[in-house]
């Protein structure tokens, strides 16, 4: 589950609790879109906690940066005018 399937839910769960007011006999829709919103928040929190870091380890692999052995820090002044 994305982050983008993790938002539908929670909007279509909030939908069904909040602004439909029809009875359906046998299900309760205010109690199945508490559960779209609840799934849709965990799957936002999975998603959040478990890709993000790969991703940004991918981002930062991409970058070529030579490794430097000393701490040295190099500093060059342009003027501006």
């Amino acid at each position: 589950m994305g982050i983008g399937v993790g938002v539908f839910l929670i909007a279509a769960g909030a939908i069904l609790t909040f602004a439909v007011h029809t009875s359906v006999s046998g299900i309760s829709i205010q109690a199945v879109g508490i559960i779209l919103m609840v799934a849709g928040a965990l799957g936002l929190i999975v998603s959040m906690t478990i890709f993000a870091p790969r991703r940004r380890d991918a981002v930062l692999d991409d970058r070529a940066v030579a490794p430097t052995t000393t701490r040295e820090r190099v500093v060059e002044r342009h003027d501006v005018y």
